[in-house]
């Protein structure tokens, strides 16, 4: 049985609250590496691109459910692999996903640190920045610099992800 976050005592008649413990500590860890990379401003949608791709392979790839401080410097490798280019990130997102939701169903308990990594993804799947064109081959040999050339509307997961695997990179 699947058991992700913490349940904890509301204060309001005795009712428990179910805290996404999971998801959040994905999220730290996730903050934590890209804001060690100094990538971007942490007030960037970049930046939210970026740590919101890290907290999902973070938190979709703790098979165990054990998040934990030591686990995570062995965890690198893998998240490495995870977001590197050639693979496929998005199905593996979308199939640990609904292997979780399923697994939850299961259970007969909302998990809500599933719903905040469902939030977090629709949010990478529905939201285009403008972004460099990194497919495009400047035309005539001209050099672009950083602000120059080619833009286009990029779905937010297309940006983070490399972003989080250079965060990784750098840590």
């Amino acid at each position: 049985m699947l058991h992700r976050g913490h349940e904890s005592t509301d204060g309001t008649g005795g009712g428990e609250l179910a805290v996404p413990m999971a998801w959040l500590y994905a999220e730290y860890i996730a903050d934590e590496l890209l804001r060690t990379g100094d990538l971007m401003p942490p007030t960037s949608f970049e930046f939210r691109a970026g740590r919101d791709a890290l907290a999902l392979t973070v938190f979709l790839s703790d098979t165990d459910g054990e998040l934990s401080g030591i686990r995570v410097i062995s965890q690198l490798e893998t998240w490495l692999s995870l977001t590197a280019y050639d693979q496929p990130w998005q199905e593996w997102v979308r199939a640990r996903m609904a292997e979780l939701a399923g697994e939850e169903a299961g259970a007969g308990t909302p998990s809500p640190d599933l719903a905040l990594a469902a939030e977090a993804w629709r949010w990478l799947e529905e939201t285009e920045l403008l972004a460099p064109d990194l497919d495009a081959v400047p035309g005539g040999g001209a050099v672009f610099g950083e602000d120059e050339g080619p833009k286009v509307w990029t779905p937010a997961w297309r940006l983070g992800l490399p972003l989080g695997h250079l965060a990784i990179h750098l840590f």
